[in-house]
């Protein structure tokens, strides 16, 4: 048996194509999503996935601004920006690239933002929301994950899903939006001991621990589906998952690759948030 291959950016394209049609809808009505992101810095990569976030806006008629800055800019200053943002009627999503430079504390920024604007889902209130299992912006890429999984048909009502990694970005959301799906979640890590024999009795891995190939086939039962949420390098300089896909593959029922997978879904649901804040404001 050879899995099935979830195809991260069709899904991606078809949710955008949605969102494209609802856009058009808002923009009958006078209203224009809108989405600023703000990057303080120089990283390449970081550079690279703002360019990607504006490119993908624009083509789908959000509003797009992007604000970047030096290395040496304040926290002050941008404390300062984000509340401009914040009191900016034509901006319904707001967000600040990571990693900061080291001086400036991530935890302010991020408290700084509007949670009715917090199109990443890392403000505390979205996140308490998600907790308790209250409809909030939740955060990008394990939200991609679900709606992934939904329009595969892939229910997890019942399942077992084992995620790894406990990141409050990936690993503890994908937990808790597994959960509020009726799975039963089970959360793993780096020091999980004798890993493989608690992800062979999963229906559903979800694998986000950042290590190129962690994930083997001896750590998946025959059938389950395999969720990479991966981004490394091998030791070729090429991009890999965390999961070693040619042979697990052979194991599993479906699995997303790396690339084209889970990547995809992440900016599109940076885009459907954005949405949905735009939809918000105009409802009231």
């Amino acid at each position: 048996m050879t899995a099935a291959i979830i195809d991260g950016k069709a899904i991606a394209k078809d949710i955008r194509a949605e969102l494209k049609e609802e856009i058009e809808a808002l923009k009958q009505t006078g209203m224009t999503p809108g989405l600023a992101v703000v990057i303080v810095g120089d990283d390449q990569a970081s550079h690279t996935y703002v360019n990607s976030k504006e490119r993908s806006s624009k083509e789908i008629g959000i509003h797009s601004e992007v604000h970047r800055y030096p290395a040496d800019y304040t926290e002050e200053k941008l404390l300062q920006k984000v509340e401009e943002l914040n009191n900016d009627d034509r901006i319904h999503g707001i967000l600040v690239q990571l990693p900061l430079p080291k001086h400036i504390s991530e935890d302010k920024v991020i408290d700084a933002i509007a949670p009715e604007k917090d199109v990443d889902g890392f403000h505390p209130v979205n996140v308490g929301k998600m907790v308790i299992g209250k409809d909030s912006f939740y955060s990008c890429t394990p939200y991609g994950i679900i709606k992934m999984l939904e329009k595969e048909n892939i229910s997890l009502e019942g399942k077992h899903v084992v995620v790894i990694g406990r990141s409050n970005i990936v690993g503890k959301p994908a937990a808790l939006l597994s959960l509020m799906h009726n799975a039963t979640v089970t959360i793993c890590h780096s020091r999980t001991k004798d890993l493989p024999a608690i992800t062979r009795q999963a229906d559903v891995v979800i694998s986000a621990v950042g290590i190129a190939n962690y994930v083997t086939a001896d750590h998946i039962k025959p059938g389950a589906v395999v969720i990479d949420v991966g981004m490394n390098r091998n030791d070729a300089g090429k991009l890999c998952g965390d999961v070693d896909f040619n042979n697990v593959k052979e194991v599993a029922g479906a699995i997303t690759p790396v690339p084209g997978g889970v990547g995809p879904m992440t900016i599109t649901m940076l885009l459907f948030n954005t949405v949905k804040a735009a939809k918000a404001k105009s409802a009231k």
